[in-house]
């Protein structure tokens, strides 16, 4: 239970306090210093010499994510496959996923950005898988690795078992090149068709090529989404049935 907490941080003010705590609460982690949490939950379009943006922290969020999950799959799935384990974190892992995790954790209402950014009715899920990857560095960073493997196992654990259960998103990539490889003895290569939009909110427009035939096109906050929805509309194209691999 998070309980109350003197006022001691300059640079802090009782608004941001009452923030964090609500954060605190949500994410089940009291920090001992709220300077690490505050710092995840800023974007870049507000950060002051005082108050720096999250993207270190999301850069350090991202290798303690994949580390640990990578641990905690290879453990949990003694009999699967490399490409079994690979598929599975690469869901995990998503954008798209840890966006979902960042909704359910409340994490876009304590995050504070421009209100250039703030435009959209919802925040991008670009920006909902960043601070998402921030949490868990500032979780890591206030309470070292045990806290942070327990924060993102807790969180994400119900991921796993859903992709394991294939009621989550397939990896339609890693089917597209099984299926072109066994047909055409050739793999598919993905071309960037166009990049819009500010760094905080990327689009990237990708097409799917096999053989030198373009296939399916695909959009998404960065290339590897974008790549997968054209692998999926590719497949689509081709009449296979994602769920039966061919």
């Amino acid at each position: 239970m998070v309980g109350p907490r003197s006022f001691e941080h300059e640079n802090i003010t009782p608004e941001d306090l009452k923030r964090l705590e609500v954060c605190e609460r949500r994410v089940g982690y009291k920090f001992k210093d709220p300077n690490h949490l505050l710092q995840a939950l800023t974007h870049s379009s507000i950060k002051t010499i005082d108050n720096p943006c999250n993207e270190r922290m999301e850069f350090l969020g991202d290798s303690v994510l994949g580390l640990v999950m990578t641990e905690f799959l290879f453990n949990f799935f003694e009999e699967h496959t490399e490409g079994d384990l690979t598929q599975i974190k690469s869901v995990v892992v998503s954008t798209n996923t840890l966006a979902e995790e960042s909704l359910r954790l409340g994490l876009d209402e304590a995050f504070q950005v421009g209100k250039g950014v703030t435009h959209r009715r919802k925040l991008p899920n670009s920006l909902l898988a960043n601070v998402f990857e921030a949490v868990v560095a500032a979780i890591y960073l206030d309470g070292g690795i045990d806290v942070a493997k327990e924060f993102i196992v807790k969180n994400l654990y119900h991921q796993v078992l859903a992709v394991e259960k294939n009621e989550h998103s397939l990896n339609y990539k890693s089917i597209l090149q099984q299926y072109v490889q066994k047909i055409e003895n050739r793999t598919p290569s993905y071309r960037v068709l166009d990049e819009s939009g500010p760094d905080h909110a990327k689009e990237f427009v990708v097409q799917a090529v096999v053989a030198g035939k373009k296939l399916g096109v695909g959009t998404g906050p960065n290339k590897k989404d974008a790549e997968q929805e054209a692998a999926r509309v590719s497949l689509e194209i081709l009449e296979i049935d994602p769920a039966m691999g061919e």
